[in-house]
């Protein structure tokens, strides 16, 4: 079960990792505006529109990940599939981020499918 919540605590820090390209990103655009930081990530192309886009699919993937190794933990599901599952969905989460970043498209598009449905999967596992 550590690793479980090792790996809901990794997911839940992705999305604000994933912010620091988007930092970046505005601080090129003209200096970070934090009076209206949603406008100036409005104007961010490329890299910048890319980071956000990562930033923010960071957030979604978490509202099905979380759920589902809570749901595991609470239905003491925590076998090595499950396991197993999780680190997928993490390090599937990790290089999604990777390849938005360097504009790697169709790689990217599955891997973000394999980190999905590894949460669904986990998930599945919990219906008796």
């Amino acid at each position: 079960m550590t690793t479980l919540i090792w790996c809901l605590f990794i997911a839940t820090l992705l999305p604000f990792l994933a912010k620091g390209p988007v930092a970046y990103a505005m601080n090129k655009l003209g200096g970070y505006n934090n009076n209206h930081p949603r406008d100036q990530q409005s104007k961010l192309t490329g890299f910048g529109a890319r980071a956000l886009a990562a930033h923010q699919n960071a957030f979604e993937s978490l509202i099905i990940f979380a759920p589902a190794v809570l749901l595991a933990i609470a239905t003491q599901n925590t076998d090595k599939n499950i396991v197993l599952l999780a680190i997928v969905h993490v390090c599937a989460r990790i290089l999604y981020n990777v390849l938005y970043l360097v504009n790697i498209d169709k790689l990217r598009s599955l891997v973000w499918g394999v980190a999905t449905l590894s949460s669904f999967a986990i998930i599945w596992q919990c219906i008796p």
